[in-house]
């Protein structure tokens, strides 16, 4: 009640993952797809190269986007519909559990990270990247580590496993950061490159996606100790294994082919839309374990 006073009550109906819960549905996704011939897919509008708007259409593009029409192609085998409507739903840092728990998205698939805490509320697929914490700066910034971050503005996105690790960083190190909460990875990045931080903490290969929408992309650099570590995956509702199988089933075929190779490429080593960015991120070593040998755990 007290955080229905604080925020307000629409704000507060919107990030408690509770209320959403108990409203879930009862039928499995799959039941509810087919009576209703239609999917909505959550997508994030500035999540370069995973989920993103990149054009005047409107439509969300990337690597997640990609893997999340993979999975319906699938959903349109499986249960002979064609004509399968999918929909998209926009949701945040701060909205995106919430609208799976309650069924108004039924697969997102975008830049979440897994941890055990998230794992209660929601279900998660095998991963399809593996990320570091780490630090975008500007080439002269003098900045290498977290040491010289000490009486700095520091930005990060709000509602992120990073914000809160960043946030406890700084309070157990007593590093003495001016720690900033943007609203999504663009504003971030817009706030360190009009010098209202002096650098932008978030996973490594979101930091290259605006590192790459830059006028001069080589003017910034990714630096510091890899810091906090995860995998993303697709969301589905908990308690619905027929769904999460055949999400899992999707994606571990494209690793099985090889063709997650050439999806990857396609988003991180070439020029993507609506610019021609190139994030030049070549795949790790940690993702092609991830792709030899499929998990949906967090990163230990």
């Amino acid at each position: 009640m007290q955080k229905i006073t604080l925020i307000g009550c629409t704000l507060s109906l919107l990030l408690s993952a509770p209320a959403f819960a108990n409203e879930a549905p009862t039928a499995g996704t799959l039941d509810k797809i087919a009576s209703s011939k239609t999917i909505t897919l959550g997508y994030r509008d500035a999540s370069v190269p995973f989920s993103y708007v990149g054009d005047s259409s409107g439509q969300p593009m990337g690597y997640s986007v990609e893997l999340a029409n993979k999975i319906v192609e699938r959903i349109k085998q499986q249960l002979a519909l064609p004509q399968l409507n999918v929909k998209y739903n926009l949701v945040t840092s701060q909205t995106r559990i919430p609208l799976v728990q309650n069924g108004t998205v039924d697969l997102e698939c975008g830049s979440t990270g897994v941890t055990a805490e998230r794992q209660k509320q929601v279900a998660f697929s095998y991963g399809f990247i593996y990320v570091k914490g780490q630090l975008l700066t500007a080439k002269d910034s003098g900045i290498h580590s977290f040491a010289d971050l000490r009486g700095k503005n520091v930005v990060t996105t709000a509602g992120t496993t990073n914000e809160r690790f960043l946030k406890s960083y700084n309070q157990d190190n007593k590093a003495e950061m001016f720690i900033i909460s943007a609203k999504d990875h663009g504003e971030s990045f817009q706030m360190l490159e009009t010098g209202r931080a002096a650098a932008f903490y978030m996973d490594d290969a979101l930091l290259y996606g605006e590192r790459a929408k830059a006028r001069d992309p080589h003017k910034w650099v990714v630096v510091g100790q890899e810091q906090s570590r995860e995998i993303y995956s697709c969301m589905v509702r908990k308690d619905d294994p027929q769904f999460l199988a055949l999400v899992n089933a999707t994606l571990a075929d494209l690793y099985k082919s090889g063709e997650i190779n050439e999806i990857y490429d396609r988003w991180f080593q070439k020029p993507i839309p609506p610019k021609g960015l190139n994030l030049e991120f070549p795949m790790t070593s940690e993702l092609k374990a991830i792709i030899a040998k499929p998990t949906s755990e967090p990163v230990q």
